[in-house]
């Protein structure tokens, strides 16, 4: 049986004074889509931070492909594509030249994919157009379009779904369930009601029993996976 992509070990993190969460175990495999939930202050991003390692502030282990993930951190954030809450979109620039830039030194990718692929968020017609001309959820699919040519095995998305309309929703839960059926692995946090087939769960801020897919966790404060 192959090593999950990645795996959280005794995760335990605080914020301002105030614990975010404890006894943390769960693992991310190839295959696999994974939404992390809990109410507004849980720490959801948080953790979705450190997944990423853009945040170095908690204790427990975190592992990539059963080794310690810092001694192959290179070779992690070379699989991993990660997507804020925030789009990361320069206004001045085009989608197109955004598009260039967000994968300049991943990927070499010829404009004509980048016009596909914003094409493929809805963006037919607005490639050119600077950013601070388009509306929110326009901005978003930008960004989003990075997912239709990605190359990397893990995906981190913060509120993937804020701000896209009923269609871009659609596309986008069609494409995260394609993405994992492909075999790639996907953790996402999103307000939307998400209701994909065999999704896993990582609940924050709340008491509750274990389910399938992880540890238990029965105090208020920790968390737990199923």
């Amino acid at each position: 049986m192959s090593e999950p992509l990645l795996q959280a070990v005794d995760l335990q993190c605080e914020r301002d004074d105030r614990e975010l969460f404890r006894a943390l175990n769960f693992t991310i495999a190839a295959g696999t889509l994974t939404r992390v939930e809990g109410p507004n202050g849980s720490g959801k991003t948080t953790l979705l931070r450190i997944l990423a390692g853009l945040n170095d502030s908690f204790s427990g282990r975190l592992l990539w492909q059963g080794e310690p993930r810092d001694a192959r951190r290179e070779e992690f954030l070379r699989n991993l594509l990660y997507i804020g809450h925030r789009p990361g979109i320069k206004p001045l620039l085009t989608p197109i030249e955004n598009l260039r830039g967000l994968l300049a030194g991943r990927q070499q990718v010829a404009d004509t994919v980048l016009r596909q692929a914003l094409e493929g968020t809805g963006l037919a017609g607005y490639q050119d157009v600077p950013c601070r001309n388009l509306s929110a959820g326009q901005q978003r699919r930008v960004a989003l379009a990075r997912l239709l040519i990605s190359d990397e095995p893990l995906w981190i998305l913060d509120e993937a779904f804020t701000a896209l309309d009923f269609h871009g929703v659609e596309g986008l839960e069609r494409l995260l369930v394609e993405r994992a059926a492909n075999g790639g692995a996907v953790v996402v946090t999103t307000h939307h009601d998400l209701r994909l087939p065999d999704i896993h769960r990582i609940v924050l801020g709340a008491t509750a029993v274990a389910g399938d897919h992880g540890a238990t966790c029965q105090q208020a404060g920790e968390a737990h996976v199923h």
